[in-house]
């Protein structure tokens, strides 16, 4: 079920609740009593950018992929993992919480892909429109579909980025070594601090053909 914006700008105002009541008290936030939607067990992740002079760049990215607290709750762990321990970042600081904009990405299940060529991966994974999790025998990585957008990312790049997330070599998609999921999100965020919250759209596209070739 899709979200309205208003539903979305409430998760992402509870994100930044949860992360400004962490940094006064270093208490967890209660979870508020919402309607149904937001009581449903959703995957969610939860995105903070520093903006300095007018550029965004990544402060912490943590979630839930699977469907398994309710989605406020699962609002406000990520929030607060993505603020304090994102082991990429120090955790945040009260000083630089005013520079700071917050997403939040609502999932849609993972589902397999089911092929019988790891070259046919690519043609399954239209850029704007899925995210990628990859799994390996311990290893996950995932990475939301507004990354490949952002960072200008075709299917085979998609592919051994998320690879590379999750600790493994680039390459092991193709060796059949992995599971390769995708999954779709709904995306909220605050044009600038603690501002109006829009949702983030973008226009799929995907590469045209069969199997990627070898390289």
């Amino acid at each position: 079920m899709l979200l309205t914006v208003e539903q979305g700008t409430f998760l992402v105002k509870l994100a930044r609740r949860a992360i400004a009541h962490a940094l006064q008290t270093g208490e967890v936030l209660s979870p508020p009593e919402v309607d149904e939607p937001l009581r449903e067990p959703r995957g969610v992740f939860v995105t903070l950018h520093e903006l300095t002079a007018g550029e965004k760049t990544l402060r912490g990215c943590i979630g839930i992929p699977y469907p398994v607290k309710p989605l406020v709750e699962a609002v406000i762990e990520s929030a607060l993992n993505a603020a304090f321990k994102d082991p990429r970042f120090p955790p945040l600081e009260a000083g630089e919480f005013p520079q700071v904009v917050v997403e939040v990405s609502i999932l849609t299940p993972p589902q397999l892909l089911s092929v019988s060529d790891p070259r046919e991966y690519p043609a399954h994974i239209v850029i704007g429109r899925h995210g990628l999790l990859v799994e390996g025998e311990w290893q996950r990585g995932l990475l939301l579909p507004q990354v490949a957008v952002e960072h200008g990312f075709d299917t085979v790049t998609f592919l051994e980025q998320t690879c590379v997330k999750a600790g493994l070599p680039k390459d092991a998609w193709r060796k059949g070594a992995v599971r390769v999921y995708t999954f779709q999100a709904q995306i909220f965020a605050e044009k600038e601090p603690d501002g109006a919250v829009e949702e983030v759209t973008f226009a799929p596209s995907c590469e045209v053909g069969g199997m990627e070739g070898k390289n």
